[in-house]
């Protein structure tokens, strides 16, 4: 097997992600690595540079663009099911790329270096292939249908109590409703 055939960053990508994924969430994401990392071959050298490096030279301002520009890398990882321990390295790759590129020239240098969205997605794919088990979105649709379900209990137990009530022979009689407080 050679490098290109391993390569996340050729296209098409070929390597092992699993049919289930999203494949035009893969698409945008390489598209946005490519626009901001790899966009153009600098003549005269194999080397390439994206928008990333040319935002940079806008003090501040640029950097927070790309960025942003580049979290959508991350939160669309984060809806493909990337595991929580590869989204914390994608968001320290945004970190670096966004902290370095705010230092004059050096940054604009590190920038077009450091790649962060090729990196980012390398990681995402990779974890993608894997088969990442805990992932952000598997967490938080558990966590739902755990309140739901304490939540329909509760509603069971509040019109059991004011189905007894109601069928009381004393009407002036207070309702006791139950109430279960869990310390947490």
């Amino acid at each position: 097997m050679t490098f290109e055939e391993s390569d996340p960053f050729a296209d098409p990508y070929d390597g092992p992600v699993p049919a289930s994924v999203d494949e035009a969430a893969v698409e945008r994401m390489r598209l946005v690595a490519r626009v901001m990392d790899d966009g153009v071959r600098v003549p005269g050298t194999e080397a390439r540079v994206g928008l990333d490096p040319v935002l940079g030279v806008v003090p501040g301002a640029g950097d927070l663009l790309a960025a942003g520009i580049s979290t959508y890398v991350v939160l669309e990882a984060a809806r493909l099911g990337v595991s929580y321990v590869t989204l914390v390295k994608m968001l320290a790759n945004v970190v670096v790329d966004t902290a370095t590129g705010a230092i004059p020239v050096v940054g604009t240098i590190v920038d077009a270096v450091f790649k962060a969205n090729r990196r980012n997605l390398a990681l995402a794919l990779d974890d993608l292939a894997d088969g990442a088990s805990e992932t952000v979105f598997a967490s938080v649709e558990d966590a739902a249908s755990d309140a739901l379900a304490d939540a329909a209990d509760a509603t069971g137990d509040v019109v059991d109590a004011a189905t007894d009530a109601a069928s009381a022979d004393d009407p002036d009689e207070p309702v006791e409703i139950p109430i279960d407080v869990e310390d947490e």
